[in-house]
């Protein structure tokens, strides 16, 4: 018996107020759909989508009466295979789940990275969960780097996926981090506002810049300071790549253990007293990866509308460096 699903084929008609609207934001904007416009986009340019018959261009402005023909094909199957990784879930219901990552874990496939990820344990975990938000990344809807640990939601059908993507684009969509920062901020509660893009001298690293970047905001409350470090409060505004280190690195107090964004011998190198640079290094031996976790998230549940928010213990590397410069 053949199970291969077959395209979703869907027929409406241009309703009178709906008239003299781009046809990818007029079919964004139908809930019944449930597809992005970067989706739709992509349909019209295969010719999937049809007005009256003929194939058009996304920038064209429906009339009344039209006649819109659309097939969806259906999701391609991964190549990503499901793997039984054990996962720490915090919440899960046939819509969603929320998983605490632990330190060292990849979020989603990519070069070198195939397998022993959160999306080979999350196909394992969830059946059905293929071609959801893309084969690549099937039910992501935001990542944590490798080396942060914390809370991340995942959506487990397309409608879902939608309602959570649009919170995290209108900025509704929750996230508190926690961070040990070298230094003292200049103040003890404040905000850090610059645009980032990708690094000019390295496309694997953002930066600060003017150009091609987006706007980035990342709130800030110092929990508790020491000798050499803060422990930090981050509310993320936006949600751009590497927000938190690159922000932090800007101005000045980079994320404790970062390798990439001077929080590791380039921070201890500037130190010009040996006994804070012994201690700097004993913090960098007792913690191999970036003191950042993600210990909050809110966000609105795309089904029931109610708010929920979950809350993820400090990992025991982060504890055990804190009871070490604590005792220091």
């Amino acid at each position: 018996m053949n199970h291969q699903k077959l395209p979703r084929r869907i027929e409406l008609v241009v309703p009178a107020q709906g008239a003299d609207q781009r046809l990818d934001s007029f079919l964004a904007a139908r809930e019944d759909l449930g597809m992005t416009r970067n989706r739709i986009q992509g349909l019209i340019d295969q010719e999937k989508i049809l007005v009256n018959g003929s194939s058009t261009k996304p920038s064209h402005r429906v009339k009344a009466f039209e006649l819109i023909q659309i097939e969806i094909p259906p999701p391609k199957k991964s190549e990503i295979l499901p793997e039984n990784i054990p996962l720490n879930i915090v919440h899960e219901d046939k819509d969603l789940l929320v998983v605490n990552k632990p330190a060292g874990m990849v979020t989603h496939p990519a070069t070198g990275n195939y397998s022993g990820t959160l999306v080979n344990a999350l196909l394992y975990h969830c059946k059905d969960l293929s071609g959801i938000g893309g084969v690549q990344r099937p039910g992501i809807v935001h990542r944590l780097d490798k080396d942060t640990s914390g809370l991340l939601v995942v959506a487990k059908n397309d409608s879902t996926h939608l309602g959570l993507s649009a919170q995290l684009k209108d900025k509704t969509l929750f996230r508190e981090y926690l961070a040990l920062v070298w230094g003292k901020l200049p103040q003890k509660k404040g905000e850090i506002t610059a645009p980032i893009g990708r690094a000019t001298t390295d496309r694997k690293r953002m930066a600060v810049s003017t150009t091609r970047s987006k706007e980035a905001a990342t709130g800030y409350e110092v929990q508790d300071s020491f000798p050499l470090c803060e422990l930090v409060k981050l509310r993320l505004k936006t949600g751009r790549t590497h927000q938190i280190r690159v922000h932090l690195s800007y101005i000045g107090h980079p994320v404790v253990g970062d390798p990439e964004y001077g929080g590791r011998n380039k921070w201890v190198d500037k130190l010009k007293n040996s006994k804070e640079q012994r201690l700097a290094e004993e913090m960098l031996e007792i913690m191999k990866r970036q003191v950042l976790h993600a210990q909050k998230i809110g966000f609105r549940h795309p089904t029931t509308g109610q708010y929920l928010e979950f809350e993820s213990r400090i990992p025991l590397d982060i504890v055990n460096l804190l009871e070490f410069i604590k005792r220091g």
